[in-house]
């Protein structure tokens, strides 16, 4: 039985993940502390997606344990990590483009708020975390790249998450759009939400990561 450290959120320990004989990630380790920002950087081909989508539950790491909360998590599906507070958002947004933002996020509170009136209220909450307030009732077709970024983190933070694995949150952005998602995930970490974050723009990752950690051809170095 795993040792619950209760400073610890994430544990990724020796993780390996390969399709056929080529690894993508090989002896991977890291942890998260609770409430720390958690940036994991590195060239194109690093292996950091996968990494991230053997946390989240989509792929099943060919060797190594992933605990969440000290518990187990390595072969679970998607939907039963997510269920235990864990989150994530991906580096294409596809927002249901015809429904208003408000509506979206509103998808993302359901998984915890059956009742409609408390579902709003959680994504007004989101809507106000992420400066999304004035789009409540538009589409969210018309929005621009930046303010959909921001949407797909409110429909992640909806579901109340513990971590939020943020999968390349400014690729594409202007500098301003970054320093406004800057924001929102300072935003983020004071509610006390874990944050691990793949990116690229050392803009984004400097002024607010805890500790960094660099993959290069599947490994940490």
């Amino acid at each position: 039985m795993a040792v619950k450290n209760s400073n610890i959120i994430l544990e990724v320990n020796s993780v390996s993940m390969k399709f056929g004989e080529l690894y993508a990630n090989k002896d991977v380790s890291f942890e998260v502390e609770r409430g720390a920002i958690v940036a994991l950087i590195g060239p194109n081909g690093a292996g950091k997606t996968t990494i991230f989508n053997c946390i989240a539950g989509y792929f099943k790491p060919f060797s190594g344990e992933i605990l969440f909360e000290g518990e187990k998590i390595t072969r679970l599906p998607s939907w039963k990590i997510a269920r235990k507070g864990l989150a994530r958002t991906f580096q294409v947004v596809r927002p249901l483009k015809e429904m208003t933002v408000l509506d979206n996020i509103m998808i993302g509170a359901y998984q915890k708020e059956s009742n409609t009136s408390k579902a709003k209220e959680v994504a007004m909450t989101c809507m106000k975390t992420c400066f999304l307030e004035e789009w409540a009732d538009k589409t969210a077709g018309d929005m621009t790249e930046g303010n959909k970024k921001r949407l797909e983190v409110a429909r992640a933070l909806a579901t109340s998450p513990k971590l939020l694995l943020l999968d390349e949150a400014v690729a594409g952005l202007t500098s301003t759009e970054v320093q406004e998602m800057v924001a929102v995930i300072r935003n983020l970490k004071g509610q006390g939400i874990s944050i691990l974050m793949v990116e690229h723009i050392m803009e984004a990752v400097m002024p607010i990561a805890d500790k960094v950690v660099v993959l290069s051809h599947g490994e940490k170095i």
